[in-house]
């Protein structure tokens, strides 16, 4: 019987990972192609290059091979890890840039969530549980405000109020925890905003469920019914969000970076899609699209084993 059971969840993780590299290579494809349809080539800004330099500097890179040559010699590359040397950078490669910034956008990312999601599903059940009243009305605004201001207005406001006015935090760079409560509040907010949103929405659609009614009935303690009823059932669907919201904030933020001076992966992206550095691009899309997919596959894969009624026949 356990063999049985297990043969539709085998078959259930083969197809999510087909899908999930399926996914994998159309991004790169599409991406690979999309970089070289713009205007311009890597080189052009440099203004005293002649025309022979430029020639030699296309050549070397292999950008003066046809797109197809050129696609099949970066898959190759590729498919054994090697994303490449930078355009831009000067003998810097592409991993080693990843390997030096990624720990710090990660960083950064997980203090947020280590931050913003608890404090989100309590004011979403703070809101659902004083509906009508002044605290509802409170966390409604609240959330409305970190949803339409933008987050470089608001981290211009913390930077000045909280770091020069009252000297409290550093207002830029990174080098002690002191220097990272700025930017993780300000990444935080977006998540903070967004599970209380959908925290205090799920826990009124609980309210209306008729176990809850029966438990009620039952004469349950309001402390018991919360947390054993309300909550745990209103968070399960929040699951469904939760790998590509841990994905992203572990990239980082590159507006956030780029404002408290981060050395984070934020400027590198930035800096290399304004000046057309193909593989340092392609190098920091494709390890975010990986982080993404890995998530999104853990997650599915966690609801099949939880739900056998969503694998795929």
């Amino acid at each position: 019987m356990v063999c049985k059971e297990l043969i539709p969840l085998k078959k259930y993780i083969l197809q999510r990972l087909v899908i999930s590299v399926i996914t994998l290579w159309l991004i790169v494809t599409v991406c690979f192609f999309l970089l070289r349809l713009l205007p311009g080539n890597p080189f052009a800004s440099t203004t005293i290059m002649t025309q022979e330099t430029l020639d030699r500097m296309m050549a070397y890179y292999g950008l003066d091979q046809p797109l197809w040559k050129q696609y099949l010699t970066y898959m190759g590359n590729l498919l054994q890890g090697n994303f490449g040397y930078s355009l831009k950078y000067a003998g810097r490669s592409v991993n080693y840039v990843i390997a030096s910034t990624f720990p710090v956008s990660a960083q950064l990312g997980f203090q947020a969530l280590v931050f913003g999601i608890p404090v989100g599903l309590l004011l979403g059940i703070l809101a659902a549980k004083f509906r009508g009243r002044a605290m509802d009305a409170g966390i409604n605004v609240f959330v409305i405000i970190c949803t339409a201001v933008p987050t470089f207005i608001i981290a211009a406001l913390l930077q000045f109020v909280l770091g020069l006015k009252l000297g409290l935090f550093p207002v830029a760079q990174w080098k002690s925890f002191s220097y990272t409560i700025l930017p993780t509040l300000c990444l935080s907010l977006g998540t903070i905003s967004g599970y209380a949103r959908s925290m205090r929405t799920l826990m009124l659609e609980v309210d209306r469920q008729d176990y809850l009614k029966t438990a009620k009935a039952k004469g349950l303690g309001n402390a018991r019914i919360v947390i054993f009823h309300q909550i745990r059932n209103a968070i399960i669907p929040m699951i469904t969000n939760l790998g590509t919201e841990i994905a992203g904030m572990l990239m980082g933020s590159y507006v956030i970076e780029k404002i408290f001076s981060i050395p984070g992966m934020g400027a590198y992206f930035v800096d290399s899609i304004q000046g057309l550095d193909y593989t340092m691009v392609m190098g920091l899309v494709i390890f975010q699209a990986v982080i993404v997919i890995v998530a999104n596959f853990i997650v599915d894969l966690l609801y099949g084993i939880i739900d056998p009624r969503i694998r795929v026949a």
